[in-house]
Order: structure tokens, then sequence, then C-alpha cells
């Protein structure tokens, strides 16, 4: 009996153990100086950023029901629509362009998924009069944004602003008297420390799940975008997370608002052991410049970075394997300013250790162009501080105002007008013009239906209503133009045009 129950007990111990395995990253989508008050632009957004620290005494009992019971009613759940995408198959792919014109799209080259698609994921009330914080890819490219509350009451949110270089993103919905929860300070946060972790993981709603911090400052690689302007200097913790969670609270046991979940370590899709927030310190800084500005104020150093590790060490000969190495400053840069050379090593900004790519971005990425910075380094092994005024990424101290699209404009009796920045996002695309008004117009017989979104003319890209203006002008003495463009629905076609009379 007894070697029975060894063997069984051997064969759960490898099962246990076989199944613990991180695997890769996955976001969680449904399908420096002293810290002060800052006021948003508009007086009637009551949101404060100021992150309170972080220090108090644990609960007796590590008792997790205060926080969970302050914290739960401001966790909302993010419920997004998107339009049906139209697919092409090979043969439509392959089809002329101009063939396509005259036979038709729908003769055999689409198909359409049946319905709008769904999804979902979880948001914060930080501001008693609506405005909500979430990730970017909870709503990125969604056509409607619901939210529901705790007590399931529903409204429908606006987009005020989106980040996906830090994967953040605020909402509005027209209420007053909301349950917020506020910032707590991230930096405060330590190793060890207990969480918990709030939101809405496969529809499930105001799911509460405890762990501890597990590290500070981990970069995963999951932000990967083409300007290398991704910043991750993650939080991470054991609190379990899963599918729906994103855009959710990660909070102390004082109930502040520390991280919002964003991402898991997972080869399943489901939590296996580690998930990943964006810190507060980054948050509410993200938050300010979108409901100030629209736009995130990116501040950058201009300096090319390694890891210090013991191989560079060695190759480079440096005096430390702390810090950060510079490759090299960048010319005109804020480095390059301050004095900053390839071979030195950065050890601190504004006195806070630095020893990760991750950790100086994150430090970096608080601030503004035009603010100050104390850089301290090494250089040989002479210890030096210098203080760059940090520049935006045309290489100015300005502050980066949000692009104004261009005037709606009447041509040939159509209207033309710039594609707004959500559709554009919806439908991947860098710019585009479209065109209403057809029916009353010249283009009335060439097929165009309303709405069409012109993106090219004869490979000419066009992004505002004079670039169509201007290159059917200069048509006119032509044999034609192909008009290139795609539908709201995601449907591509192409328009040969004469003269536009």
């Amino acid at each position: 009996m007894q070697a029975r129950q060894m063997m069984l007990g051997l064969v759960g111990s490898a099962i246990l153990g076989g199944g613990v395995a991180v695997g890769g990253y996955k976001l969680l989508e449904p399908a420096a100086g002293s810290q002060q008050q800052v006021v948003a632009a508009d007086p009637n957004v009551r949101y404060t950023s100021e992150l309170r620290s972080s220090n108090y005494s644990v609960p007796e009992g590590l008792n997790f029901v205060a926080a969970a019971a302050s914290v739960t009613p401001a966790v909302v759940h993010v419920m997004t629509e998107y339009s049906p995408q139209m697919n092409q198959d090979q043969s439509a792919m392959g089809m002329d362009p101009f063939l396509r014109q005259f036979f038709g799209e729908d003769m055999r080259g689409y198909r359409q998924q049946r319905g709008p698609q769904m999804g979902s994921g979880s948001g914060v009330i930080i501001a008693a009069n609506g405005y909500i914080v979430t990730n970017n890819h909870v709503i990125e490219k969604a056509d409607k944004i619901e939210v529901v509350m705790d007590d399931k009451r529903k409204f429908k949110a606006k987009l005020v602003g989106a980040d996906p270089n830090t994967d953040i993103a605020v909402l509005k919905v027209e209420a007053d008297n909301l349950p917020f929860v506020r910032y707590g300070n991230s930096d405060d946060v330590k190793i060890g420390e207990w969480v918990l972790a709030v939101g809405n993981p496969f529809n499930l709603n105001s799911t509460v799940t405890a762990g501890i911090i597990s590290a500070k400052g981990r970069n995963i690689n999951i932000l990967r975008r083409e300007d290398n302007m991704g910043i991750e200097s993650f939080l991470q913790t054991d609190a379990v997370v899963n599918p729906g969670n994103s855009g959710g609270a990660l909070v102390n046991l004082k109930g502040d608002l520390i991280g919002i979940n964003s991402a898991i370590a997972s080869h399943s899709g489901a939590f296996e052991g580690y998930s990943f927030a964006v810190p507060s310190s980054i948050v509410s800084k993200v938050v300010d410049d979108l409901l100030k500005y629209k736009v995130v104020q990116r501040a950058l150093l201009g300096v090319n970075i390694q890891e210090v590790n013991a191989q560079l060490a060695a190759e480079k000969k440096l005096s430390s394997l702390n810090g950060v190495y510079v490759a090299g400053a960048n010319k005109g840069s804020a480095a390059a300013a301050a004095g900053l050379q390839e071979g030195d090593i950065i050890t601190a900004i504004n006195g806070v250790n630095v020893n990760t790519s991750s950790q100086l971005q994150e430090q970096v990425a608080r601030f503004r162009p035009g603010d100050k910075i104390k850089v301290s380094y090494l250089r040989g092994s002479d210890a030096r501080t210098a203080t760059a005024t940090l520049r935006n990424a045309t290489g100015t101290t300005d502050v980066v105002r949000e692009e104004v699209a261009a005037a709606t404009v009447k041509y040939e009796g159509a209207t033309l007008s710039a594609v707004s920045r959500q559709e554009a996002s919806k439908l991947d695309l860098q710019g585009g013009v479209k065109i209403t008004g057809i029916r009353s117009s010249n283009f009335r017989r060439t097929g165009i239906a309303d709405g069409f979104i012109i993106t090219e003319i004869d490979k000419h890209k066009v992004s505002k209503p004079q670039d169509v203006q201007r290159y059917l002008d200069a048509a006119k003495d032509s044999e034609g133009v192909l008009l290139k463009g795609v539908y709201p629905d995601g449907r591509e076609a192409y328009y040969p045009i004469g003269q536009a009379g």
C-alpha cells in the first residue's frame, strides 16, 4: 500500500513539474524629482495625475478585502464592436484592376464574414466625470465602444486618445459622480509586495486575484514597432490574469493604482505564471499628455544604448557591470549637447539608478521635450554628471501638437475630406481622402460610391483633399488616371477615370 502511495506521489509530482513552463509573450487581447499635481487643460476634467506614496503599513493578516471593495466598482468591462472585414481570394488578388472595375468585385472576388466582430477587455475609471484608462490594443480599430460598470450600468464610450508606444488609451463616458481609483506611485513598489489584479477575464465580470510583485522594469519585446519608439518597463507579477484582463487595474493593498495589466507570458494563451502591467509612473504621464495635447509628448535623450554584461565589459574593457552602455550619441541630440560620448556608461537619471535599457527608457519617458534631467555616467573610471535638455523626435524642444486635418474642399461637385485618424487606424491606412456627394458631381458615372477613401492616384499617395485636386487637375490633359482606395468596410477598389468632367 505504501509503495502504491509513493508511486502515485511521484507521478503527481512529475505531472506538476512538467506543467510549469512559460512560453512566448502574448498581449491580453479578447480574441524623477518630486511628484506634483498636474491640472488638465480642460477645467471640466476633474482628474489628477498625482502619485500617492505607497509607503504604508501592510494591514494585519494581509487583509485584501478593503482594497478589493474600493477598487472593484471603478473597474469596468470594455465591450468593442468591429465592422465585418472583406477578404480577397487569390483570383481577385490576381485580377487586373481594370478588369475588376468592369466585371465587378462581387463576381467571385470577395467573401464577407457574417455579422459584426466583438471583443472585450477591462478599463479603470480615473476621474469621477467619466475618464477611463485602458490598453490601446483593447480598443484599437473598434467602431463602437461600450463600458459596463460593476453595478451593471452601461455607457457608450468615446476614444479621447491612444498611444501604441505604451499600449495606453483614454476613453470618456458621459456620466458624473462615478467611483474612481487614485494613482499610487509605482516607484515605491517593492519586489515581493502583495498586489491585486482586478478585471474581467473570459467575460467574468469584476474578478479579483492576488499575487506579489515578481520583478520591475521588465522588457518582454511585445511592443515592437518600426520606429523603435515602444516603451517597455513592465511590473511583473504572479497575480492571475487572463484574456479580458487587459486594461484592468493592478493595485496595492491600499487600493491605489500602480499599473494597468497588459500582457501575460504564455504559450497557451492563458495564464501560466506571470503577467505584466504598465507602471502608473508611465500611465499617468501618458494620460496627462492625451488629455492636454491629444498626442503623447515623447522626450528623447538621443543615445544608442546596449545592456552591460560580462561579454561587453570584457570587449570594451569597462570598469563596471552596472549601468547602460552608450554605443553612440545622435548628432544634434540632447545627449550630444550634454557632452555624452560613445563608451560612456549611464548609471542614473535624476539620481535613480538605471541598469537596463528599459529602466533608462522608463525614466526618460516621464518627461516632455524641453525638460532638463541630470544624467550620471562613467567615463572610464571617472564618475560624472551632466544636465541634458530633452528634445522631441524632430530635434527641437517644442511641444508637439495634434495634426489638424486638411480642410474639406469641393471639387467637381463632390466633397473631399481627409480621413479621420480613427478610421485610418481601423483600416490600417497611412492617410487618405474620403469622397462624398457623388450623385450631384461629375464623378456620378465613374462607379464610385459615397464614402470611398482614395489612397493613391496613379501610384501617388494622397493624404489631404488638395492632393486629389492637384493630381486630377494635372491629369485633365492626359488619357486618364487610376484611383486606388478602400471602402469603410475594408473592400478595396480601383477606378479608371478620364477627364473629371
